[in-house]
């Protein structure tokens, strides 16, 4: 509560507004403490665990939701019975005949679904098959042409690096005294000049 300094009281301690007199704040204090769990050590086990076990979920709401549905259902209910015994004590014996011919009819709709769906299933599994090996063959047909695409690139790499080991060889070629031949390097250097003029 709200606390003010009254003028006729000299201590100058508050009193609360509705005037019941002056707040004991040592008491208040101590009340506190007690509540939050004795001394000042802060909540003690007992404590801690019923504020955690207190049931949050409460949602009055919801609760009067749930009570309207129910009752709503119960009406339904109750509907539903009043109209089945207001058309058996009319016409008991069309009602029962009405439902013997949805019976039958049922069961040559069923028939009739069984015949057709054994036919699809037999032009389903033809296509299936025809699908299957279309497949099959086109899988082995990319396989061929991509072992044929990796053979062709195998043999130009090993056509490349033998002929760029000949062309080392050729120019870390040396005489005896161990100088290099200049015979191949100056061949070398005249066909990287013709192949750059072309």
């Amino acid at each position: 509560m709200k606390r003010r300094i009254s003028e006729g009281n000299p201590n100058g301690k508050g009193e609360r507004i509705d005037g019941s007199g002056p707040v004991n704040h040592h008491r208040q204090m101590k009340k506190n403490v007690m509540r939050l769990g004795g001394s000042g050590r802060g909540l003690s086990l007992e404590a801690f665990a019923n504020a955690k076990t207190k049931n949050n979920n409460y949602n009055p709401a919801l609760i009067k939701r749930q009570r309207e549905f129910y009752k709503n259902a119960k009406y339904m209910q109750k509907y539903k019975k009043s109209l089945k015994q207001e058309g058996e004590q009319n016409d008991p014996l069309p009602a029962a005949r009405l439902l013997e011919n949805e019976n039958e009819n049922k069961n040559e709709k069923a028939s009739e679904m069984n015949q057709k769906s054994k036919r699809n299933r037999k032009k389903g599994a033809r296509n299936l098959e025809e699908l299957y090996k279309k497949k099959r063959e086109e899988e082995e047909k990319a396989t061929i042409e991509r072992e044929a695409i990796i053979q062709t690139k195998k043999e130009e790499r090993e056509r490349s690096e033998s002929r760029r080991k000949a062309l080392r060889e050729k120019m870390l070629k040396k005489t005896k005294s161990g100088q290099p031949v200049m015979k191949y390097r100056i061949e070398h250097i005249l066909e990287t000049l013709q192949g750059s003029t072309t």
